[in-house]
């Protein structure tokens, strides 16, 4: 870990930072990025997604997104989850968002302790890397922007579930529309608190 370590910082090798959002969600996709950023451009304000804002993660994401040497973002529906698992869903996702990435790197920072690309030799990971190494949290900004933007257009396809405000996780107002409405084609019917929930 200590010779890794060494690469994050040296300017001569290419780092592409991937994380993921949605793992915890009941309903909606997966959502992974992959990210290298431009040295020569430096981002303020890159952190871990969660401790930031939502008007926070959507200028940075913004920045990302133009200065970026190059990213990538992938998907893995509910209806992928309930067939393959989480794990390979998690895995899909960022195979998906490391393809997008259009040029050579030297490694690949994933976040988190399981190698979910371990077939991939320049793959290491790092806990807390969304909040340490840059490249990985440019990756977790830009993947949580995607998928709020994405649940809040569901919002609108399936009003009273309120995916505007808990983009899927399983809160309070989530259980009452579940409970008033039933499930969409959004949910993930192979978890069992859903199961529970309409039978």
């Amino acid at each position: 870990m200590f010779f890794a370590m060494a690469t994050y910082t040296d300017q001569m090798n290419i780092v592409v930072g991937i994380d993921e959002v949605g793992r915890g969600c009941w309903a909606g996709p997966v959502v992974a990025s992959a990210v290298i950023l431009d040295t020569s451009k430096p981002i303020d304000g890159l952190r871990d997604s969660k401790k930031m804002t939502k008007s926070q993660r959507v200028a940075v994401a913004a920045l990302v997104r133009k200065n970026a040497q190059s990213y990538g973002i992938g998907w893995a529906s509910a209806q992928y989850v309930d067939a393959h698992g989480l794990t390979q869903a998690v895995r899909h996702a960022m195979q998906q968002a490391l393809d997008k990435i259009s040029q050579t790197y030297s490694v690949v920072i994933i976040d988190g302790s399981f190698n979910f690309l371990a077939d991939n030799l320049k793959t290491e990971t790092m806990v807390k890397a969304d909040d340490s190494v840059p490249a990985v949290s440019a990756a977790s900004i830009i993947a949580k922007v995607a998928r709020d933007d994405f649940m809040a257009k569901q919002a609108l396809l399936y009003p009273g579930y309120g995916f505007e405000r808990h983009v899927g996780y399983g809160t309070a107002v989530h259980v009452a529309a579940l409970r008033q409405f039933g499930p969409t084609p959004l949910h993930r019917m192979s978890y069992k608190p859903l199961q529970a929930l309409v039978q």
